[in-house]
Parts: structure tokens; C-alpha cells; sequence
């Protein structure tokens, strides 16, 4: 017998909210985006600055002055004139002006991706492109008019650079040079569920070159960007069975991969193959959530926490400490500098909606209860307990009546469910099977979740369903669904706004006795709202640490891996 992690269902989650705003009703205010459509507003995200793995700007990093181009020109010789990164090239020119200082400049790109940021929701709105010319280096020709420059290749986005020579404003000879592509993968073999890391570089700066797929043996496992990280994408996938020699391939993908490259005007992006042997089953690994590495936000508004409601002549200053974690993770409200004495009421700001057909507005933002706290000498220290429901950013809100007096943002972290046993050991993380499906009355009566009650085990026979548990799923378009993949094959996805955050995956044991891989990775929404120019949506983002835009919004959206044991 085993004690199943006890879970509310989404009708008594609907009552409490619903409760809870009735009761506030008269102390906080409900933005009223029904009022228009929201308005679409284009975002070019701004990468993080402490973001991992981004390789500096090429050469001197400094942009060139702008310059001309006139319609005739000497050429440059660059030897060689393609190769990979940190190769040592040399750039000559003859026949130039005797005894002149020339600069050389290097054609580059900046690459980053859009969004719409709104008070209760954030969209994904696709990528942008910008071209620039930074500063190579400053040569002097000789008496002859000839010069000689030794340098390598930088780290930089795949594809061909320009290379300029430029004297007053005029650039007066031209070269090109086309940075190949590289892959690696370390380890070579383990046994499965082993961590693979695959660093691919020379992903361009445009939309057809600018992303990769990987595939495992023929099947998708997911994509690769490096907006951010200048044509670098370094990625880890776990090895699955079975035991022997799998394929690897690499190669350009928007979204999915590009089977004849070769023969498109793009053929330096056909891509590599590699070869991981799985050397034994050991059995399913332990779960794991790995989080993308706490970086700086470089977008300020945050959903739920917004300046409506607000006292104007409030300079209350809120804490809370942690400020991140997992739903009914316990935190501090700490607060000084209130306009006010006796008791405060505390507000947790939520949103309830759905994209999916909906008019004007998606979301309305909710409050929920905290309880209250006593203001002394302007100050007031409470414990609180983060609600069970979305994940993402929140707002908890001091309230003097029906004004907001202080607020600080929380992010709710997604979590993977345990489930225990009798003795309060760990009976199973994430997996379990379902032993029935509720009826129509009961779904009505307990809601979604009455459907969830099941046995926790990781092993299962073939043809037999099993679910995927998680809490903290968020809403916006970046952080709403995960992408699953099953033996590194991309499968399908599960979302959680309908839910509360709370999502269960219904899959089925399929495959030979042994362990068999399940991962969960970020994913860009594009199915609804249907906006124009949203490449590499609805697949898994394999590159999620340091190239995914949710990490300029805050989010720390993870990889989850899972695994169950098919047995006979």
C-alpha cells in the first residue's frame, strides 16, 4: 500500500480562487485588460550579461565607422579562405596606396530573440537580425602599397565574413572568409542514461542557417540555436538503449532538419554525424531537474506585478527571502518604511485564463489570500507559504484596505511530484500508474485531478500507460509547455495554464525489457495566438541553458529526466 502525494483538483482550486477574490474584492483591484486587446508590442530582447558560454564580440569588438562602398575596388587574399575557428589566417593586400594606414574591418551580425511583454502574460514573437562591421585591426602598407596581416579565425556566427580595407571613409579592397562548422561529443560511450554533451558551432546569423536539429538515430530529439552565443550551441542529451552503436547527426534545421543542404545555396551547413556506444543497462538513473544556469534579467516588468492599485505616496520597501522555489516552498515577508499601523492584508497575485479561443483577453489577473500581518512602527516580518497553482513570476502584495502599500516578486519554480509510501520513504519522482479513469460525475464533482490516482512504480510492461507528474507550470508562451522526448525521440508535449500548473503526461511503456529515457524540455508556444514569424516553435530547445529567450524575462524554465524499467 502507498500513500499517493495528496493533490487538490482543479474545481476546488477554481472555489478557493474564486472565494478568495470574492473576499478581496473590496481590497485589491483586478486590471481590466477586458477592456481593449492587449496591444502587441515587438520586443528585441537584450541577452543577459552574465549569460555562460557567450564568446566575445570578434577581434577588437569595437564597431567600425561607417564607411563606402565605391562600385570598384582591389581585392584582398585571405589564406585560407574558409575554416573553423581558431585557425591562423593571414590577410594580404598589393597595389594599395604606398605608405597609408588602412583599417580593416570585419563583417559580423548580432542575433537576439522578440517578445511581447504584457502586465499578465509574456509571447513569443520569434527573432531578429542586425548586420555590423567591427574593427579587425589597423595595417600600414608598405612602400610598395602591399601589407601582410597574420591573425585566426574568431569565435563568430558560420557563413561568410567580409573583410574590408578602409581609408577616409572609403573602403578601398575586399575580401570574404566562411567560418565552417565544428561538432563535438563527449563522452564517446556509457551506459545509458549517460550525459552527452554535443557543442556545434557555426550556426549563422539568418533564419536558414541559424538553427540545427538533432536527431538520435533518425528520430528528432530536438533543436539547437545560438542567437546569443554567436553561432555556438553547446547541448547535453542523456544516451539511450539499446545496447550498441547509435547515430548522432547534427545538421541546419528551422525547426526541423534540412535532408539535402548540400545542394541549397547553404551547403557549408550540411552538418556532422558521430557515433555514442551504449555499453550496459545499470538500470533507470535517478530523476533529475536541471535548471538553466541565475542570470540577470534584462527585462524589468515582471507579470502579476504592476501599478495598478498602488499608493501613490508609498515608499514601503518588500523582501522575501527566498524569492524563488517550488509551489509551498515557505518563505519570509519582510517589510519596512509602511504609511500605516495595525493590520495589513497579505495578496498573492495569480492569473486564470487561456489562450486558446479566447477574445480580447487571455488572462485576468487573480488574487489569493496570504493571511494578514500587523504593521509595527511602519514595519511588519510574517512567514508565508507559496500557493499551489502556476508557475512563473507572482507578486505578493501588502494591502492597506484597497490599496497596495508594498509588493515583491516571486518566481514559482517547476517541480517534479513525489510520491510516498506508507512509512513516509520515497515511493517513486514523477512516475506513477494510473489504476483508473473518473468518471464524467466524479471529474465534475473532484475535478481534472480525480483522474490522477495511481500506483507509484518505474516499471511497467509494454502497451502499459504511465503518467508524467510536475507542478509549477507556468502560462506564458515560454513557460507553459515542456516538450517530451522518449529514447531521445521528440513525442509530444504537455501544457499546464488549465491545470493550475499542475500537469500530468499520460504516455504509453513502449520498447524492448530494459530502461528506457524519458527527458522534458523548454518549449516556444506558437500554436495560439498564431503570430507570424515564430521559427523554431512547438519543438524541444535542447540549447534551453543559454541561448532561450525566457532567460532575459527571469524564467528559469528546466530539463527534467525521467526514466521507467520495461520488464516481461
Amino acid at each position: 500500500m502507498t500513500k499517493l502525494r495528496s493533490k487538490k483538483g482543479l474545481a476546488s482550486f477554481s472555489t478557493s480562487v474564486i472565494a478568495a477574490s470574492v473576499m478581496l474584492s473590496m481590497a485589491i483591484a483586478v486590471p481590466s485588460s477586458s477592456a481593449d486587446t492587449p496591444t502587441i508590442t515587438p520586443l528585441n530582447l537584450v541577452a543577459p550579461s552574465d549569460l555562460p558560454g557567450v564568446p566575445a564580440m570578434p577581434f577588437t569588438g569595437t564597431t567600425a565607422l561607417a564607411f563606402t562602398v565605391p562600385l570598384t575596388y582591389a581585392n584582398l587574399t585571405v589564406t585560407p579562405n574558409s575554416s573553423v575557428p581558431g585557425t591562423p589566417m593571414t590577410i594580404a593586400g598589393t597595389g594599395l596606396a604606398a605608405n597609408t594606414s588602412l583599417t580593416l574591418t570585419w563583417a559580423t551580425s548580432k542575433a537576439t530573440w522578440v517578445a511581447d511583454i504584457e502586465p499578465t502574460t509574456a509571447n513569443y514573437m520569434g527573432d531578429s537580425y542586425s548586420k555590423l562591421n567591427v574593427v579587425l585591426a589597423t595595417v600600414t602598407t608598405d612602400g610598395s602599397g602591399n601589407f601582410s596581416f597574420a591573425t585566426t579565425v574568431p569565435t563568430d556566427f558560420g557563413g561568410t565574413h567580409d573583410i574590408y580595407a578602409v581609408t577616409g571613409g572609403a573602403a578601398v579592397a575586399h575580401a570574404g572568409f566562411t567560418i565552417l562548422r565544428t561538432m563535438t561529443v563527449t563522452p564517446k560511450s556509457g551506459p545509458i542514461g549517460t550525459p552527452i554533451t554535443i557543442t556545434y558551432t557555426g550556426l549563422g546569423a539568418s533564419l536558414y542557417p541559424g538553427g540545427a536539429a538533432l536527431l538520435w538515430d533518425n528520430h528528432n530529439t530536438g533543436e539547437l540555436m545560438g542567437h546569443w552565443t554567436r553561432g555556438t550551441a553547446s547541448v547535453t542529451i542523456r544516451a539511450a538503449g539499446p545496447v550498441g552503436n547509435h547515430v548522432i547527426t547534427v545538421a541546419d534545421a528551422i525547426g526541423v532538419q534540412y535532408l539535402n543542404i548540400m545542394q541549397s545555396p547553404l551547403p557549408y551547413a550540411e552538418g556532422f554525424t558521430a557515433i555514442f556506444h551504449t555499453t550496459k543497462d545499470n538500470g533507470p538513473p535517478k530523476p533529475s531537474i536541471v535548471f538553466p544556469a541565475t542570470v540577470t534579467p534584462t527585462v524589468t516588468q515582471v507579470t502579476t506585478l504592476g501599478n495598478v492599485g498602488l499608493d501613490p505616496a508609498s515608499t514601503a520597501v518588500a523582501t522575501l527571502s527566498p524569492s524563488s522555489g517550488p509551489v509551498n516552498t515557505k518563505s519570509t515577508l519582510a517589510v519596512t518604511g509602511l504609511p500605516m499601523t495595525g493590520t495589513a492584508t497579505l495578496v498573492w497575485s495569480t492569473v486564470v485564463g487561456s489562450r486558446v479561443n479566447c477574445s480580447g483577453t487571455c488572462w485576468l489577473t487573480q488574487p489569493v489570500s496570504l493571511g494578514s500581518a500587523t504593521v509595527t512602527n511602519g514595519a511588519l516580518s510574517a512567514p508565508i507559504t507559496i500557493p499551489d497553482g502556476l508557475g512563473g513570476w507572482h507578486a505578493v502584495k501588502v494591502m492597506n484596505g484597497a490599496l497596495v502599500e508594498a509588493q515583491v516578486a516571486f518566481y514559482v519554480k517547476e517541480s517534479i511530484i513525489t510520491f510516498y509510501k506508507n512509512d513516509g520513504s520515497v515511493a517513486t519522482v514523477g512516475i506513477e500508474r494510473p489504476d483508473n479513469v473518473a468518471s464524467a460525475t466524479a471529474i465534475a464533482t473532484s475535478g481534472f485531478h480525480a483522474q490522477q490516482v495511481g500506483t507509484p512504480t518505474y516499471k511497467f510492461k509494454a502497451g502499459q500507460e504511465f503518467t508524467i507528474n510536475l507542478d509549477g507550470v507556468g502560462w506564458t508562451q515560454f513557460d507553459n509547455t515542456l516538450a517530451v522526448t522518449y529514447d531521445n525521440s521528440f513525442v509530444g508535449y504537455g501544457c499546464g495554464f488549465n491545470s493550475s500548473g499542475y500537469t500530468v503526461i499520460h504516455m504509453h511503456a513502449t520498447g524492448a525489457p530494459g530502461t528506457h529515457i524519458i527527458d522534458l524540455y523548454p518549449m516556444l508556444y506558437t500554436n495560439q495566438p498564431s503570430f507570424a514569424n515564430t521559427p523554431y516553435g512547438m519543438l524541444p530547445v535542447l540549447s534551453y541553458a543559454n541561448d532561450e529567450p525566457a532567460l532575459a524575462l527571469g524564467y528559469q524554465v528546466p530539463s527534467i529526466r525521467l526514466a521507467i524499467t520495461i520488464v516481461k
